[in-house]
């Protein structure tokens, strides 16, 4: 995508000082989305210009205003001026556990990150370094790197079968519930829902010789069960955990709403939340890099389009790798089956 055709920002980053803050108690009214630091400052009408601008960003501050006058103080560094003393503090809300993880200062945005989840951990915090240190403490290393700190890539971890959340621990202690039918459909807000594990296994990953298998498990011998060699001279972890969701929307009906279950939280951000921002900037990171395994991302994203088209919703769900969820486990033992598998 051309430069030209990107979404430009409500106004430049120089825009003057603002004047009395007023105060709009209305949750109808409009909000303004300052993006101090990011790939293009400035103020944004709606959530998801702000997040394609500060998503993946190293270092972004973004922040959401009742009115344009603050957006644009903020946007330009500076103070922003009070007409009484009883102005809130800004608050920093880290999602570290969710459908998305990342540092929030609006909390209706932060609360659609841990709505409906199971077991989220979240926080609100006086600063962001506060936040950054909780999200580091709490989540995975996809949502470290998110924020843009180091963290080890996973595709050069040593595991025969590199999960992306090994480490991770539920929120509270709590488990995900073990389903005995884990392919059973069920009924979410009066439809049919069905759900697929998918996984992905990489024996010797990021080393010489590496193999890489793909399992998807819709139930105990249903045939549309899949375990096959990932195909391809690059056998990473995530290049099959995201194969396996891509073969799953390829084998269900597109009119069918499926959730589609795996424990690779990087998969579920590529196919969601950094997707978006990607496609705005024409398959960039924020360092001008091209973005890994974009072809599979692609992938994905178009068959979610036509499932769409065709009237079947698809949704994601983080669940604990290696833990007691059975339809993980099975899909698990598809994938390690179709590592051994021979490539031809």
């Amino acid at each position: 995508m051309s430069s030209n055709t990107k979404k430009r920002p409500l106004v430049s980053s120089s825009s003057q000082a603002p004047g009395a803050k007023k105060r709009k108690t209305d949750p109808t009214m409009q909000k303004y989305y300052a993006v101090r630091i990011g790939m293009r400052p400035g103020v944004y009408m709606t959530w998801d210009e702000c997040q394609a601008q500060t998503a993946g960003f190293k270092g972004a501050s973004y922040k959401s205003f009742l009115s344009l006058e603050e957006a644009q103080a903020f946007v330009a560094g500076k103070k922003l001026k009070s007409s009484s003393s009883t102005a809130e503090p800004p608050k920093f809300y880290a999602v570290a556990k969710g459908a998305f993880t990342g540092i929030f200062t609006d909390w209706d945005q932060a609360s659609k990150a841990i709505k409906g989840q199971k077991g989220p951990k979240y926080k609100k915090f006086p600063t962001r370094e506060e936040a950054v240190q909780f999200i580091k403490e709490w989540g995975d290393a996809d949502a470290v790197a998110a924020l843009g700190e180091k963290v080890s890539d996973p595709e050069t971890d040593e595991d025969d079968d590199s999960d992306d959340d090994s480490d991770e621990l539920d929120a509270d202690g709590e488990r995900l519930e073990v389903e005995e039918k884990p392919s059973s459909a069920k009924k979410k807000k009066g439809k049919a829902v069905l759900d697929i594990y998918t996984d992905g296994s990489s024996l010797k990953n990021g080393r010489a010789g590496a193999a890489a298998g793909v399992g998807v498990f819709f139930g105990m011998g249903d045939p549309r069960n899949i375990s096959e060699r990932l195909h391809g001279e690059v056998q990473t972890n995530q290049r099959a955990e995201l194969t396996a969701i891509l073969r799953a929307l390829q084998v269900v009906d597109a009119n069918e709403s499926v959730q589609i279950i795996t424990d690779s939280q990087y998969s579920i951000n590529c196919a969601t939340v950094w997707a978006s921002s990607w496609e705005k900037n024409d398959w960039k990171t924020s360092q001008g890099e091209n973005v890994k395994n974009q072809d599979l991302v692609k992938g994905i994203r178009q068959r979610v389009r036509e499932r769409e088209k065709a009237g079947g919703k698809t949704t994601f769900k983080w669940v604990k790798g290696h833990s007691s969820d059975a339809g993980n486990q099975a899909a698990d033992q598809l994938a390690v089956a179709g590592a051994r598998k021979t490539l031809w």
